[in-house]
């Protein structure tokens, strides 16, 4: 379900960028303010850029989001701070959760905004550290931090 919904997420995404491009086109005169005459095959043309952008769309969670292990050495009691300076560092916080498990949230709305309030990273205690959840490319920051610091 949670694919279906970033799906979703990144397909209305896609269409709110390419309308507001057409917008600025049309508003700076670039294009005519016609659609059929913007697009080769017309008003045809906007299900067939809808299709792409779906399929876009439907493809984007499986490559944007990951699950990597972090190395993190030690107990919880010395590896938690180590996670959560690391967390603060970069513009996370920690969320209040029930259910155990310890999830950051991006404290910035602007980066929220355009994370789409998919900012969520997840961590869960695995053997030699941590596994974290999470869009792909802030995993991997979190991850060379943590590398970084050990060193």
């Amino acid at each position: 379900m949670r694919y279906f919904i970033r799906s979703v997420k990144y397909f209305v995404q896609l269409m709110v960028i390419l309308a507001l491009i057409i917008a600025v086109l049309v508003l700076a005169k670039i294009v005519p303010g016609d659609i059929s005459k913007i697009f080769v095959n017309g008003y045809d043309s906007l299900w067939q850029i809808a299709l792409l952008m779906a399929a876009f769309a439907a493809i984007y969670p499986r490559f944007g989001y990951a699950r990597r292990q972090a190395v993190v050495p030690g107990s919880d009691e010395e590896a938690l701070p180590v996670l959560d300076s690391v967390m603060r560092a970069h513009g996370y916080e920690k969320e209040q959760r029930t259910d155990g498990k310890l999830c950051y949230r991006k404290k910035a709305v602007g980066d929220r905004l355009t994370r789409l309030w998919e900012d969520r990273i997840t961590a869960s205690r695995c053997v030699t550290g941590y596994e974290l959840e999470g869009i792909g490319r802030d995993v991997i920051r979190i991850l060379n931090a943590l590398r970084d610091r050990e060193q």
